[in-house]
């Protein structure tokens, strides 16, 4: 829904795609928030005419008549790359893209979809099991290629106020401010993002899962994974040091936030990624 709207997270998911192109990204490498493979699994998708699934009640205008460009030879290098560090990584020929992707890749690079592809996360949501597939994609980094994990800081959706939704379709509604244990595992969120690099930001992200309040700000884990990803591409004793930006933020439904950081720098081998959490 949020990016369905205009907001300062579509904004800067505007800024990000523009120094991406800036700096001559080919690639973009995406985990997202609503596909998992079941069992020990993780799939890369490989369909070469993905449809788009329907976003709910957001304009399907906004999405339709954006084509996606399919990475079929970088999906061939992610399974590659997965299987050679032990994972039971195989291609899908049949998945078709969802809004936690291709919403983000229509705010950043509206002129075009660079060549795309999308990792599945794994039904089981270990969340060292995704630090290490974003560990195992880390050499990528080196090679024009964007990595984005899309997910959320705070989602439980049987938390949010869903009414001024429902009778007026204002997502960003605000009658009260958001829960206290919201707003305190945001916080937590934030800290272990901006105030950690290398084997620290790895061990202080996959510590969230175990904040009193994770459950209270995550009904489920697969919103999560994700996070998991990136700080697996950007944990390495390499990355200490490594700066971290929170560029963007946006409450909806009162009780779900969604926050935008970056993590890297383009100036480096070492490459960006970026997260929307």
């Amino acid at each position: 829904m949020m990016l369905g709207e205009e907001s300062a997270s579509a904004t800067y998911w505007k800024k990000c795609g523009d120094e991406a192109l800036a700096n001559g990204v080919q690639h973009v490498v995406m985990m997202g928030a609503h596909w998992a493979a079941s069992g020990d699994a993780i799939e890369v998708a490989a369909n070469p005419s993905p449809s788009k699934s329907p976003v709910a009640y957001v304009d399907p205008a906004k999405y339709t008549a954006y084509d996606l460009k399919p990475d079929l030879p970088m999906a061939d290098r992610c399974v590659d790359l997965l299987q050679q560090a032990g994972f039971n990584a195989k291609l899908n020929h049949k998945f078709d893209w969802i809004h936690d992707t291709y919403l983000i890749l229509i705010r950043m690079f509206p002129g075009g979809c660079p060549p795309t592809t999308i990792i599945s996360m794994n039904a089981r949501y270990d969340p060292h099991y995704h630090v290490k597939v974003g560990t195992a994609l880390r050499p990528l980094r080196k090679e024009n290629v964007l990595f984005v994990g899309t997910g959320g800081a705070v989602h439980n959706l049987y938390r949010n106020n869903w009414s001024q939704m429902l009778m007026y379709r204002d997502n960003f509604a605000m009658e009260t401010p958001p829960d206290r244990e919201m707003l305190d595992f945001r916080q937590e969120f934030e800290d272990a993002i901006t105030k950690n690099s290398g084997p620290n930001l790895r061990r202080a992200i996959t510590m969230l899962m175990k904040v009193p309040k994770y459950r209270d700000a995550h009904g489920t884990d697969d919103h999560f994974m994700a996070s998991m990803f990136v700080a697996g591409l950007c944990g390495s004793f390499e990355d200490i040091g490594t700066p971290a930006e929170l560029g963007a933020e946006d409450w909806e439904l009162r009780n779900m936030c969604n926050s935008q950081f970056t993590l890297g720098n383009w100036q480096s081998t070492k490459g960006r990624s970026a997260i929307s959490a």
